[in-house]
């Protein structure tokens, strides 16, 4: 998948493969901007009086996202699965840009007054290593990951990463003011200039780390924690920002956790993160 499955910066897995890189309505801005209404597709839903938990994911209109329900559906989850690069879709984002941020925040905007309890954020492969090595779980699959993760803990918590391995991403993935700069790496650089935009203020972090890759759960009280409107202000940014598609996904990626309550470095030791996540104590 052209856009939303290459979600980090070409970078090593722990293995040493080289990857690539990588309030009364919900009607806001960007639907008079875009005049496109999202539904979660019939085929991806299933009644809210026995499920509180839905998973979200952007795709390519050529990739075949059938595990979603052929692997959740005795796992009680609702699906709601966009397609990016194709605006006729039932369930489509208003533009293919900024990686999987552009459906998790479309979702988000969507949805704010209509939440699940949970709300799971993942791409739209099924599993197979190195091409989807985002999740720690049982062969890197993120229908394991999904049917393992503990609940309890994303209410508790209020954010739950899917992914516990640190590298890449811990301790200090992101350094806006590191000196020699290095211009590959373009998140960091332009993370001075972003912020503001982002947060409304102009205190910019030394250091940001979370272990990668976008891949996540939330509860609805972490959510609503913030307005409707900082989701709104994120995607119109990832909708005008000349940052490129891997450059804008790649600010998001490492500011999920940050948007989700958590401090700006947020790297859980291994055996902590498999316990609280996914129970493996």
């Amino acid at each position: 998948m052209e856009s939303v499955a290459s979600t980090v910066a070409a970078s090593k897995d722990p293995s040493g493969v080289d990857l690539e890189d990588d309030r009364p309505s919900v009607s806001h801005p960007l639907d008079k901007q875009n005049a496109a209404q999202s539904t979660i597709l019939p085929e991806f839903r299933t009644s809210r009086k026995t499920n509180d938990k839905v998973v979200v994911m952007g795709r390519m209109e050529s990739e075949d996202t059938r595990w979603v329900s052929e692997e959740l559906s005795d796992d009680s989850w609702d699906h709601a699965v966009y397609t990016v690069d194709n605006k006729t879709a039932s369930l489509h984002t208003p533009a293919n840009k900024g990686k999987e941020a552009m459906p998790h925040l479309s979702y988000l905007t969507d949805h704010y007054h209509d939440l699940p309890t949970t709300i799971a954020f993942v791409h739209s492969h099924r599993d197979g290593y190195p091409a989807a090595w985002h999740t720690d779980a049982e062969d890197y699959s993120n229908g394991n990951s999904l049917r393992s993760l503990n609940i309890d803990f994303v209410q508790r918590n209020g954010y739950a990463n899917l992914r516990c391995i640190a590298i890449p991403g811990c301790p200090d993935e992101i350094q806006p003011f590191r000196e020699p700069r290095d211009e590959a790496r373009t998140a960091e650089n332009n993370i001075v200039s972003v912020w503001p935009l982002l947060f409304n203020n102009t205190a910019v972090p030394d250091v940001i780390g979370a272990a990668c890759c976008a891949q996540f759960a939330v509860s609805r009280d972490q959510v609503l924690k913030r307005p409707l409107e900082d989701y709104v202000r994120y995607r119109q940014w990832l909708l005008e920002t000349e940052l490129d598609d891997d450059v804008s996904g790649r600010i998001m990626e490492y500011l999920w956790h940050y948007i989700f309550g958590q401090d700006l470095v947020y790297c859980p030791a291994l055996q902590r993160c498999y316990c609280d996540v996914y129970g493996k104590c």
